[in-house]
This record gives C-alpha cells, sequence and structure tokens, in this order.
C-alpha cells in the first residue's frame, strides 16, 4: 500500500509540477497567436474595395481570456500588437491594408465586444479599433 501512495504522489507531483503547467503555457501562446492571427484577418476584411467615400463598422470575436489573464489588442504605427501579462504570450503582425488606408488606430480590450470600424473617402480611409458601442 505504501509504494502505490509513494507512485501516485509521484507521478501528482511530476504532472502538477511540471508537465500540467507547461502545457498550460503552450496552450496560452498558441491561443495568443491565433488571436492576433484572426485579429489581423478581420482588420483586413474590414477595409470594403475601392469606392468613393466608405463607413462600415465589422464586429470581430476574441477570446475573454488567454492562459486565465485578460490583454489587449493595440496599434502601433502600422502594425497590430498583442499585449498580455505574461511576457511569453503576445506578438506583433502587420495587416495587409490598401495604400488607400493612411490611418490604423485604437485598441482593444478582452473581455468587452470589440468593431473595426473604417471611414473615410477614396484617397484617405481611417481604420480604428474600438469597443462595440
Amino acid at each position: 500500500m505504501g509504494i502505490v501512495l509513494l507512485y501516485l504522489g509521484l507521478v501528482t507531483t511530476t504532472l502538477y509540477g511540471g508537465t500540467v503547467p507547461a502545457y498550460q503555457s503552450a496552450v496560452g501562446t498558441e491561443l495568443g497567436d491565433r488571436t492576433l492571427a484572426e485579429a489581423t484577418a478581420r482588420v483586413e476584411q474590414a477595409v470594403p474595395p475601392d469606392a468613393r467615400a466608405v463607413s462600415t463598422t465589422v464586429r470581430v470575436s476574441l477570446p475573454a481570456t488567454i492562459d486565465g489573464a485578460g490583454y489587449s489588442v493595440r496599434t502601433d504605427g502600422d502594425a497590430l500588437v498583442l499585449d498580455h501579462p505574461d511576457p511569453e504570450i503576445g506578438g506583433r503582425t502587420q495587416p495587409l491594408l490598401p495604400d488607400r488606408v493612411d490611418t490604423l488606430e485604437g485598441e482593444w480590450q478582452s473581455g468587452s465586444p470589440t468593431v473595426v470600424a473604417v471611414s473615410g473617402t477614396r484617397g484617405s480611409v481611417t481604420v480604428t479599433l474600438e469597443a462595440e458601442r
């Protein structure tokens, strides 16, 4: 009986001391990468074909948390950046936008409904990340 308890104790310690946390960290990193890729795709898809004037809003679904913590997706120049409390989770990507898009701005906070708002004229379009109103 003592050997069985010792074995169970070692297996439990191994799983919860190393294997499970490492797996959770890998899952968090993967979810962060997927979230940033999905956000980038939605921003790219929100810009309609060339038109005289544009005013559109596209809803974007994001996970409420990544690895149990809140996060944000913000713009930095012409890039999207995922910020997370865990330094292993996050990233930066540059959406492929038409030349007529001259401004990419705004920020999304996890846990709240988010949209991409696109507005402007043929030669000057602004893409904004914002909370849904």
